[in-house]
């Protein structure tokens, strides 16, 4: 990550932006990988595979209210009990379900070294509770990284990059207060890896084995992964099939896995997998044609996707949700106004349709689609978050991504598992058949937006996020919302007080 007075862009399964803003301102047939040339954009640091655009406010000492936010940075931003309320937790919360005897595994590389005081500070500052049990765990290996063995400049055979160690600290914080919120007293273990994910298979085994871990020593009810990589940086469908055994592993033992669904809409980042991905000049934005991210696309797995609440100072909606798709002109970037983030979804060109997805075989076509739910990302409607280790943040800043979306839904998961006296275990077929249903169930569809995403060719993003010519944009079709089950939103999102009940019904 190179950085400017302006903005810093980082990538991760999708990308993470981080603005420093001064106040006032199952089993199934392959398809093949398809071998897609990406457009030519401009290079930014495939960093973490954190998928989160993070606007770091800068040094602030008390998380800031919806106000303060519209007023110096023109978005609106929300504090845990805002998001409590508009997604409707309070009967839960009032009939003794927040998640007790339940753990919620988070993974994350290298984690952060001030999680456990940040989550404390959190706690104490936004009225929530300390988790009954918050625990960090390295089953691969001590964490070597940190602010004094970090680096500036990329080398192969070099120390980790420093802009990539502070994304994954802003990623684990994020991660760790917001699964949190939603179920406040669930356990908490957060799995930190030595090794960093980027694009392709680079960081993964790691996490795979990791994840193997935790299963095998039934650590945890639901896995929360806010990374992902374009399908097509890996070098063939078998790379990635070789990386699923944790997946396979948690369906049969009964744990929930999550991922988030990407923050480039309907395109993803692009880095030729013969560069092993790990050199922050070989990642483009973006792919010319339409792509997702794995592990999101695994059938395995449930796909979380990003919506924008529009919430009073209450946590009263507004409005409906809508599809989250922000612009570059939200943040307030000058010039041709290009796609700043939007939710994640598509087809994959990995995983034909599995069955759970038969009776939307109108949407998906013959491939898994994606996302199969959404919760909250957007950047104007981001969340509080609180990381001491990052100096660029160095207390409260505010966080949207659908790395923000999937701990949104582990904390759903747990509070479902909680009514049902066990692990919901493998969710997909119960979650379609929900949203199937004729009975609402929860769901709450989202009937506006798209996640059509347009990106800058000639933009320097890195040092201006300014593009400098129409022509230099380049638009990748996306998907519309419906009011039914869509490629951008997935069934919708969920009212908790129905959606938890019906869920653990229907799953268990």
């Amino acid at each position: 990550m190179r950085s400017s007075r302006a903005m810093v862009l980082v990538r991760g399964a999708a990308m993470t932006a981080i603005a420093v803003l001064g106040a006032g301102a199952a089993a199934v047939a392959p398809a093949a990988v398809s071998a897609v040339a990406p457009a030519v954009g401009a290079a930014v640091q495939v960093v973490p595979f954190a998928t989160g655009h993070i606007l770091a406010a800068g040094h602030m000492s008390q998380p800031p209210t919806t106000a303060q936010c519209e007023a110096d940075f023109g978005i609106a931003c929300y504090q845990p009990f805002q998001l409590q309320r508009a997604y409707d937790l309070a009967p839960l919360f009032s009939r003794g379900t927040e998640g007790q005897g339940e753990t919620i595994v988070i993974v994350d590389a290298f984690g952060s070294p001030s999680i456990a005081s940040d989550l404390q500070a959190f706690d104490s500052a936004t009225g929530l509770p300390n988790p009954p049990s918050f625990r960090v765990i390295t089953p691969e290996g001590p964490i070597t990284t940190n602010p004094t063995t970090c680096t500036s400049v990329y080398s192969s055979t070099g120390p980790d990059l420093c802009s990539d160690y502070y994304g994954w600290t802003d990623e684990t914080s994020l991660d760790v207060e917001w699964s949190h919120v939603m179920a406040p007293k669930a356990n908490i273990l957060l799995v930190e890896t030595p090794m960093t994910e980027t694009e392709g298979i680079y960081g993964l085994p790691q996490i795979v084995a990791a994840e193997n871990y935790v299963i095998d020593h039934h650590l945890g009810d639901v896995i929360t992964q806010s990374f992902g990589a374009t399908e097509q940086t890996f070098t063939s469908p078998s790379q990635i099939y070789s990386l699923r055994s944790a997946y396979i592993n948690a369906a049969r033992h009964g744990v929930t896995v999550l991922a988030a669904s990407g923050d480039q809409g309907s395109t993803d980042y692009y880095c030729d997998p013969s560069s092993g991905c790990a050199d922050p000049d070989n990642a483009t934005c973006c792919e010319s044609v339409r792509a997702i991210d794995w592990p999101s696309s695994d059938p395995l797995v449930t796909a979380v996707g990003g919506t924008q609440l529009h919430l009073n100072a209450e946590g009263d909606r507004t409005a409906p949700d809508s599809v989250w798709d922000d612009l570059s002109s939200t943040i307030g970037v000058t010039g041709p106004v290009y796609t700043w983030g939007a939710g994640g979804g598509g087809h994959s060109t990995v995983f034909s349709r599995p069955q759970f997805q038969d009776r939307v075989a109108g949407i998906v076509g013959d491939s898994r689609g994606t996302p199969d739910i959404a919760m909250s990302a957007a950047v104007n409607g981001a969340v509080d978050f609180y990381d001491t280790t990052d100096p660029s943040v160095a207390g409260w800043g505010i966080v949207g991504g659908t790395s923000e979306a999937s701990p949104l839904f582990s904390g759903i998961v747990a509070l479902a598992d909680q009514v049902a006296g066990h692990s919901l275990g493998y969710l997909n077929p119960a979650l379609y058949a929900l949203g199937q249903s004729r009975t609402s169930g929860g769901i709450v569809p989202i009937s506006k937006g798209s996640n059509t995403f347009t990106f800058c060719l000639a933009a320097d993003l890195e040092s201006s996020g300014s593009c400098p010519s129409s022509a230099d944009l380049v638009t990748v079709p996306g998907f519309n919302a419906n009011g039914y089950y869509n490629d951008v939103t997935g069934w919708g999102t969920v009212n908790a007080a129905w959606f938890v009940p019906a869920l653990a019904r229907f799953a268990g």
